[in-house]
């Protein structure tokens, strides 16, 4: 399968580098270059490409603003946020938008390519550890006061379900729910690919922040 990938930053010479890494790989193809949010929002539209290479900072409509339009009207469609630091706010705005997760500007080749792969194949680029430090870094966005009201979608899980999605939430790998929970690593993704489609989340930095929002665990 070859990956569909449209870039979306506001400097044409950093288009033009990723361009050229991108289109080396045998098993990538850039589609489509945005120099601004909305511009990436009507392309995305047009294009429906796998990854959009997403820009924070941009003329006009922003990256996060973007993000949050791509990722509501194409499902299939997945965004890796560009960011200066892991833990900075333009990085956990992107995860509450949408995006499968996110990259630091000054990453190797080697981690953007790999990056991009594991968003196309439907996981995370961003280990649940990092997502739960950017939450808890960030807690105070997160709902507050008053016990909010239990999501709906909750009832869907099994019990069983519902324990593993606290693990996730918590910064557990698979190698280490499994051993938590005694399952073989195939049946823990097996849970997690019922739990995702359950919770209607596109992936698993998505149901850590579902966790966190609907108060299964808390910050530190």
């Amino acid at each position: 399968m070859t990956i569909r990938v449209l870039l979306a930053d506001d400097e044409p010479l950093l288009r033009m580098a990723f361009t050229m890494v991108l289109d080396a790989q045998p098993d990538m193809d850039v589609v489509g270059e945005a120099g601004d949010g909305d511009e990436a929002v009507r392309l995305a539209r047009r294009l429906r490409p796998d990854v959009v290479l997403m820009d924070v900072r941009m003329p006009g409509a922003d990256g996060i603003e973007a993000t949050g339009r791509i990722t509501r009207s194409h499902h299939r469609t997945r965004v890796l946020i560009l960011t200066t630091f892991d833990l900075d706010e333009y990085a956990f705005a992107g995860l509450k938008a949408g995006a499968s997760g996110f990259l630091l500007k000054n990453a190797l080749p080697e981690e953007l390519l790999a990056a991009i792969r594991s968003v196309a194949r439907g996981d995370a680029a961003v280990s649940p550890r990092i997502t739960r430090r950017l939450l808890e870094t960030f807690a105070h966005r997160l709902p507050a006061g008053a016990v909010p009201a239990v999501d709906e979608r909750l009832h869907r899980l099994t019990p069983r379900e519902r324990e593993v999605l606290v693990a996730v939430a918590r910064g557990l790998s698979n190698a280490e729910l499994a051993a938590e929970f005694r399952l073989a690593e195939a049946t823990v993704k097996t849970h997690l690919s019922r739990i995702l489609m359950k919770l209607e989340l596109r992936d698993r930095v998505q149901a850590v922040i579902f966790a966190y929002e609907n108060r299964l665990v808390h910050p530190a």
